[in-house]
């Protein structure tokens, strides 16, 4: 039994083979991951001048561990430096090596590192790539009851193979993936002289993004009022894998809708079918959905004529496995730190969709609690965390254990934020009630189509004179005092 898993194991490794010309990925293709990249290419250049690099004493670099979250292009970017040094390339998954019997995991990895010195000695250099490397990576554990023996076994194998690398004059590099966070790792395994590189790849930032749609929507018969920009701006934290499957679902739903191009609407709802899920359908009676459709007008005219930051990227009445209807942001920048005025405008909008069914019913709708949790959230943070109250508490208090902390400075910072809250309440509803002939009519609009996106609802809001604000009228309207 034991040599029937040993040799599935050895065969495994010819399978998984694969030369240079074959793999044929060029730099071109890896869009985006300016910085890795640019650490990848120096590698590269390393390996080319391997030779010079030895006449004057220097080393190969062993190891180059990729970290990321998944679908960034970390295996992408293995296979491009494999392509761009011309060697052969030996790919396995850290799960590969692990088996129920004892010993299989080191005698793949002693395998695995022979290949890669055969291949090394007959094409002058090899890469081993594996994936997902904290399977067989992770800190190492030592338990007298013999759990993760295998593992460790593994891993100390793994060890031993890529510090013995320079002994044997081998030019292998080791090329790791992982989607874990790099303390997960056990220590020896990173150390200099076996990972001496680590290269950590992002989420794609919006200049990549528009790279990203551009380079799959060119595969598809796409319309020409299709934004780029704009769809990049809504795709914020999506992986490269991640707009691929939204081009691959907007096919799906424009050929289901017997189209001959993909549309703007067909990709709106690919994202939503994404991050959403499947669209549901809801009996709802004609009552709840005018009140739906008011509670949704007040946080997209909220969003359209006084957020500093954001705009609208859609406003929908139909229902998804975990939202009755939404408004779905559309940042029009993308900030990586946030401030006051941002965050009350964040608070305002959550409250605008309670204030607008107040203002048209003088009654209001349990829909409210998601826009109500956020709200706190918001204004609890600015105090509790930022400094941002108006009481002049600096510092972050959450750090404090409440049982150290008096109940006269929880009571005083509980007030700030209700006042911040409050404050943000009045201010929305004096502005719904000078705009809500903007509210009433995107209101009725939904209700007749269900869903409009930033041009529609930039053409209803036209109707009623209403126009996106400057910049700098933006955080005038977002200047809530407490």
């Amino acid at each position: 039994m034991y040599m029937v898993f040993f040799r599935s194991g050895f065969e495994q490794l010819k399978r998984n083979k694969i030369k240079a010309g074959d793999i044929a990925v060029s730099f071109k293709e890896v869009i985006g991951l300016e910085g890795a990249k640019r650490e990848a290419l120096e590698v590269i250049q390393l390996i080319k001048d391997r030779k010079q690099l030895q006449k004057i004493g220097g080393k190969i670099i062993k190891g180059i561990l990729l970290i990321g979250p998944p679908g960034c292009g970390k295996t992408l970017l293995a296979r491009a430096i494999a392509t761009e040094c011309k060697v052969p390339f030996l790919s396995m998954a850290g799960s590969e090596f692990i088996e129920m019997f004892a010993g299989v995991g080191a005698s793949r990895v002693r395998n695995l590192f022979k290949k890669a010195r055969e291949y090394a000695y007959a094409d002058g250099a090899c890469i081993v790539f594996i994936d997902e490397i904290e399977v067989i990576g992770r800190a190492r554990t030592f338990s007298c009851t013999g759990g993760g023996e295998e593992t460790n076994s593994t891993q100390n194998q793994l060890l031993v193979e890529m510090d013995g690398l320079d002994n044997k004059k081998s030019n292998v590099l080791v090329i790791a993936a992982t989607n874990a966070d790099e303390s997960v790792l056990d220590k020896a395994l990173l150390r200099a002289g076996r990972f001496d590189r680590k290269i950590v790849i992002t989420f794609p930032n919006l200049k990549e993004r528009e790279q990203l749609f551009d380079f799959y929507l060119k595969r598809v018969k796409v319309a020409p009022e299709v934004k780029i920009d704009r769809l990049a701006k809504k795709a914020i934290y999506k992986s490269p894998a991640d707009i691929e499957n939204i081009i691959k679902e907007a096919a799906l739903i424009a050929v289901r809708k017997k189209k001959e191009v993909i549309d703007i609407k067909d990709l709106s709802e690919a994202i939503d079918r994404i991050d959403l899920g499947m669209e549901t359908y809801i009996n709802m009676t004609p009552k709840e959905l005018e009140m739906m459709a008011y509670h949704e007008a007040g946080h997209a005219v909220a969003i359209y004529l006084m957020h500093p930051t954001d705009d609208v990227f859609k406003v929908t009445l139909k229902s998804h496995q975990r939202s009755l209807g939404l408004v779905v942001p559309l940042p029009k920048e993308e900030l990586q730190i946030e401030y006051r005025e941002k965050l009350l405008s964040d608070i305002m909008v959550s409250l605008a969709g309670y204030v607008a069914e107040k203002i048209k019913y003088n009654t209001t709708t349990t829909g409210v609690s998601v826009d109500f949790r956020h709200a706190m959230t918001t204004a609890n943070n600015m105090v509790w965390k930022v400094g941002m109250g108006n009481g002049g508490f600096v510092g972050d208090f959450s750090v404090i254990p409440q049982e150290e902390m008096s109940q006269s400075l929880k009571e005083k910072l509980n007030n700030e934020t209700i006042s911040i809250i409050n404050s943000c309440y009045a201010k929305i509803e004096e502005f719904l009630k000078t705009n809500w002939m903007a509210v009433d009519v995107v209101a009725k609009k939904l209700i007749s189509e269900k869903e409009l996106d930033f041009d529609e609802l930039e053409e209803v809001m036209e109707t009623v004179g209403k126009r996106k604000p400057k910049p700098a009228d933006f955080n005038a309207m977002a200047g809530c005092t407490e």
